[in-house]
């Protein structure tokens, strides 16, 4: 017998609110309401209340201020890494122009680490792109694999930040690629990529394969860009 795991009242109310602070419902600056009127809104103690509105104001949604009303903040501005979990595990819709502003993020730092990791551990960057050869031809094999090998290259870059980064956009990382790769165009082209990558390493050309990475990482936004009219964002996971 399968038992599934219940998901805590605390963690509903978190993502309820978050869906409100998306959809505009409660938007930057608003007071939240009181906290017995909340909780009787959501339907739960205050206690429990407590626990996610402490979340939301670690992760930066909200500030709480004892003694006068919580204050929802900008999160675009004030938020961390965890806004971006917290928008996929939410089942918000994500709107098409955030998603190229994430690969604009990425298209900045890729070419950092991995030629940084070209440079300190070259053999093991031929390892992980010789990995591809292996892969099914299919949207989620690439999509793990690609997730699996930026990780890995920033890893061995031995800067600690850039996996810190990287982590803190997984899950929503994992979603989009899932969507990204069911072209055979982009699934070509990420193939192609390592495959070069691997010759740079080999090299050990630590300044070509960042330039590598700049190029390949501009041509997948604009893959992304030509998805986007009919792009339907995956359901989030169960």
């Amino acid at each position: 017998m399968t038992i599934t795991p219940t998901t805590k009242p605390a963690a509903v109310a978190e993502q309820t609110l978050i869906r409100n602070f998306l959809d505009g419902t409660y938007q930057p600056g608003d007071h939240l309401p009181a906290e017995r009127r909340l909780s009787v809104a959501l339907g739960l103690t205050r206690p429990t209340l407590r626990e996610a509105l402490q979340r939301l104001d670690r992760d930066g949604w909200i500030t709480i201020r004892q003694g006068k009303p919580t204050v929802v903040n900008d999160f675009w501005r004030q938020g961390g890494l965890n806004v971006l979990n917290a928008m996929v595990n939410s089942g918000a819709d994500l709107k098409p122009e955030f998603v190229t502003q994430l690969l604009e993020v990425r298209r900045v730092l890729a070419p950092a680490y991995i030629g940084e990791a070209v440079r300190f551990h070259p053999e093991a960057v031929v390892q992980v792109c010789a990995e591809r050869g292996s892969l099914a031809d299919e949207a989620e094999a690439y999509c793990d694999y690609d997730w699996y090998t930026h990780h890995h290259l920033a890893v061995l870059s031995k800067n600690i930040v850039y996996p810190l980064i990287l982590n803190g956009f997984k899950h929503l990382y994992l979603r989009l690629g899932h969507a990204y790769f069911t072209l055979d165009q982009t699934r070509g082209a990420s193939a192609a990529f390592y495959a070069e990558l691997e010759h740079l390493a080999r090299q050990g050309d630590a300044r070509a394969a960042a330039d590598l990475a700049e190029v390949v990482m501009q041509q997948s936004i604009q893959y992304w860009s030509h998805m986007v009219q009919n792009f339907t964002p995956p359901s989030p996971p169960a």
